[in-house]
């Protein structure tokens, strides 16, 4: 058995991303990975593969058709840029 476990810590230094972003990940259910004892989060050699491969973007593809990219908002800062959206 080849299986490897990491910490968020170690997996985050290995696929060079933020700790956060794995852990916010695997708490919205967007990442593969298992809890052990008291909710405490560890990512398998095989967790972090299908994270890449989640997170790739394939030449042609629109980064909004990306898995998980769900339908795109528009962004109003200011009640000024929702007034104009309304107009």
């Amino acid at each position: 058995m080849d299986l490897e476990f990491f910490e968020p810590a170690e997996a985050a230094a290995l696929m060079r991303c933020s700790e956060g972003w794995l852990r916010d990940g695997a708490a919205a259910g967007r990442f593969p990975h298992a809890c052990w004892g008291k909710g405490k989060i560890v990512f398998t050699s095989e967790h972090i593969a299908e994270i890449a491969r989640l997170s790739e973007i394939l030449p042609g593809s629109h980064p909004a058709s990306a898995p998980g990219g769900g339908p795109t908002s528009t962004r109003l800062i200011g009640t000024r840029a929702r007034n104009r959206l309304v107009s």
